[in-house]
């Protein structure tokens, strides 16, 4: 039984070294959504998002081309929430297992 606690130790360290990676390049990465807003002289993007109650709009301008790269961001951001998720949720699961 020693070698699988072990195992399950070392898990709980790679998880948990895992996890504050990546909290770590979360919180370099936008959150919210991109909304568009049409205007007569074109369109116009935003990056919307919340600070406590407060609905903030940060102004990202008309060159697609950012709005493409704040978007992979943000997807990417996401991304790595599900991850810490579901690593949060492995190690409810390892915790349980070396009880």
């Amino acid at each position: 039984m020693s070698v699988i606690e072990g195992m399950l130790r070392e898990e709980k360290e790679r998880n948990l070294m895992m996890q504050n990676q990546y909290l770590h390049e979360i919180s370099a990465l936008p959150k919210g959504s991109i909304v568009k807003k049409s205007k007569k002289s074109g369109n116009y993007y935003y990056l919307v998002y919340r600070d406590g109650n407060k609905v903030i709009s940060d102004y990202l301008g008309k060159d697609i081309n950012k709005v493409r790269d704040v978007q992979n961001d943000i997807d990417k951001r996401r991304h790595l929430q599900w991850l810490v998720k579901n690593l949060k949720n492995e190690l409810k699961l390892i915790a349980k297992v070396v009880k």
